[in-house]
């Protein structure tokens, strides 16, 4: 274990030894010619992992996002999203940015939507009224608390917005936390969604990237508007061969994850001045409320940081740890060692 306990985000992971003597020996391309061999691969098992015709690999989570939501609408169409979702909520405005739509947000139980809310939220066919397009879904919803969307719901939620005449792009960051946490494979979880984003850098460990799955010709489109905003990379394998890794060894792994956010949430739930949702703890993620007195979300980061523990401040009295691989459970111990001398 390491001096510093971060568990701020699992951004923060380090690559795998087997992850950097792939990079080092990738057999490299110009991918913008297509002619990377290693990307290619990459992106066909990406594509089989998550049941969709083709894919395409993008520099991060917010890209895959953004290109997603410009390859599916025109300008002045409207998104409906959840009022927390990360499209929404903590992507710099790029639906208005990039893509020039209007977001309609939905308030939401932890992070999941109801089809009712969703018909209701679709507009009519009226000059007045901007184009109801896309419907964006999060699954694990990350500010839900790390929630994981049933199949059925997923299944019922892409169904309406069919009826409405909408596309669905489903922001699976966490794609495969959910998978582990339903225990079953990622593509049941994408199978109604037209679309498809998930990292490769996150828990999985890769260094950098996300992939981006539809449609084959619908990923075309997605290769330029990719192109368009930068992310045309050239020898760009020796990251695909990280990405490869993680989705062949990385997966089964973050069960460990799980489990450690969960002994993590109820040690903290243990302890006066904190609250926690137990029932939101489904992935590796935990949210924590600050209720003692004097003291806030940033307080309480700092008296962790005093003690070598690291986690994020996301409002002013929530906190939200983050498990990992680089995060043992040696490590939840200091951190919660570090929690009761914060709030003591």
């Amino acid at each position: 274990m390491s001096a510093v306990v971060d568990l701020r985000s699992d951004t923060v992971t380090l690559p795998t030894p087997e992850m950097l003597r792939a990079m080092a020996t990738a057999e490299l391309g110009d991918d913008v010619y297509g002619e990377d061999p290693t990307v290619r691969r990459l992106e066909e098992l990406a594509a089989e992992r998550v049941g969709k015709e083709a894919a395409l690999f993008v520099p991060s989570g917010t890209m895959g996002n953004g290109i997603a939501v410009l390859t599916h609408t025109r300008r002045g169409d409207e998104v409906i999203c959840d009022l927390t979702s990360h499209v929404y909520d903590a992507e710099v405005g790029g639906l208005a940015v990039l893509s020039g739509v209007q977001a309609r947000p939905l308030e939401s139980a932890k992070g999941l939507l109801r089809s009712e809310q969703v018909e209701s939220a679709i507009r009519p066919d009226d000059v007045h009224f901007p184009r109801s397009r896309l419907l964006c879904l999060e699954n694990p919803h990350n500010f839900g608390g790390g929630t994981v969307a049933p199949l059925a719901l997923m299944a019922e939620l892409c169904a309406t917005a069919r009826r409405g005449g909408l596309v669905v792009h489903l922001d699976g960051a966490r794609l495969f936390n959910a998978s582990v946490a339903l225990g079953v494979p990622a593509a049941e979880i994408a199978a109604h969604a037209d679309s498809v984003m998930f990292c490769l850098s996150k828990g999985l460990c890769a260094p950098v990237g996300s992939m981006l799955a539809g449609p084959a010709d619908w990923i075309a489109e997605a290769r330029r508007a990719r192109k368009m905003l930068g992310g045309g990379l050239r020898q760009v394998g020796v990251l695909a061969a990280a990405g490869i890794v993680a989705l062949e060894t990385m997966v089964e792994r973050l069960a460990e994850d799980h489990a450690n956010a969960r002994r993590l949430a109820e040690g903290l739930a243990g302890i006066p001045g904190l609250d926690v949702d137990l029932e939101t703890v489904q992935t590796n993620m935990v949210f924590v409320e600050v209720v003692a007195r004097g003291l806030d979300a940033a307080s309480f980061v700092a008296g962790l940081a005093a003690a070598g523990v690291r986690a994020g401040a996301v409002g002013a009295t929530r906190v939200r740890f983050v498990t990992h691989k680089d995060v043992e459970a040696l490590g939840v111990d200091a951190a919660l060692r570090a929690a009761r001398a914060a709030t003591g």
